[in-house]
């Protein structure tokens, strides 16, 4: 049975993390569905949920804008339609107040443009109210006519008509101008609505980006923080590997056996070599020992000789 040596387990070890290396790079390269040779996946997934984050943003900002551009739309129609029938409501009571009110029969002039006029004269003088005797005629004067508080009444009732009637266009025009303030107000309440209403939306529109936006902030710092721990996890790990397998390997610890040389036994490798061992230094000093005491037996003993010659 074959004892395995620190060469032999840091050998394996490194062959199996070549092993590892090449199974995880065949995976990378011949997985069809997701090849991503030179590629950073989570750079990419990044990328793609900022354009769909950006996209939903610009979609809703767009739906908002053409919302508010139909409701403006809608408003502008509706008040060219209230304008138009107001315009055409006007134009019908001035014309029905022109036939009714303002016939040409009732104009001071129209006696100078009147057709029938040659039919409707009348003699040279039929009473003292007659509007042909002139002064020039001398016959009638000043003040001295028949019809003197007819006519007197009939100027007051007429200055009465038209003083009514004044009075009743004058309101008739305050109705018209209280109404279309009316309308204004109503409208300019209406358009402060929407924009109320398009200011709500902008401002709920804007916070959900930020609450996204500071989610995605939130989850990249996470995933950054998680990502140096690992990194810094698996550096300290590599460290340690490393200081252990220095403290294991035959150089700091000075293993005798990596300077034998395959010459022989007693042959060793000079670039390897770390000195002799204790029992290799024991055994020389035994063997000088010896060594020194068969040369004090073989002088004591040759001098013993001459002695007794």
């Amino acid at each position: 049975m074959e004892i395995a040596q620190p060469r032999d387990l840091e050998r394996y070890l490194s062959l199996a993390k070549r092993r590892h290396r090449e199974l995880c790079r065949q995976k990378r390269i011949f997985n069809a569905r997701n090849r991503i040779i030179g590629g950073d996946t989570d750079t990419w997934d990044a990328q793609v949920h900022d354009q769909k984050i950006k996209e939903a943003t610009e979609k809703a900002r767009h739906e908002t804008f053409a919302a508010e551009m139909r409701q403006n739309d809608k408003i502008t129609c509706i008040l060219e339609g209230r304008e138009r029938r107001d315009r055409k409501s006007l134009c019908k009571a001035i014309n029905d107040f022109q036939q009714t009110f303002q016939k040409p029969e009732t104009r001071r002039e129209f006696d100078l443009s009147d057709p029938l006029a040659l039919r409707k004269d009348l003699p040279a003088r039929q009473s003292d109210n007659d509007i042909r005797n002139t002064v020039s005629g001398m016959q009638k004067f000043m003040g001295e006519d028949l019809n003197f508080h007819e006519r007197k009444k009939f100027q007051e009732e007429q200055n009465r008509e038209w003083s009514l009637q004044q009075q009743r266009e004058r309101e008739s025009a305050r109705a018209h101008q209280r109404c279309a303030e009316d309308l204004y107000f109503k409208t300019r309440l209406q358009f402060d609505e929407t924009a109320k209403h398009l200011q709500n939306l902008e401002s709920a529109t804007r916070k959900a980006v930020c609450a996204a936006v500071k989610e995605f902030n939130r989850n990249q710092a996470t995933e950054s923080v998680e990502r140096k721990t690992r990194e810094k996890k698996q550096e300290q790990e590599d460290d340690l590997a490393e200081i252990s397998n220095l403290l294991r390997g035959d150089l700091l610890s000075e293993n005798p056996q990596q300077a034998a040389s395959s010459f022989g036994p007693h042959r060793v490798v000079p670039d390897r070599w770390k000195g002799m061992t204790r029992e290799q230094l024991e055994q020389i000093r035994l063997v000088q020992k010896q060594q020194i005491q068969e040369k004090l037996e073989k002088t004591y003993g040759r001098s013993l000789y001459k002695s007794t010659h």
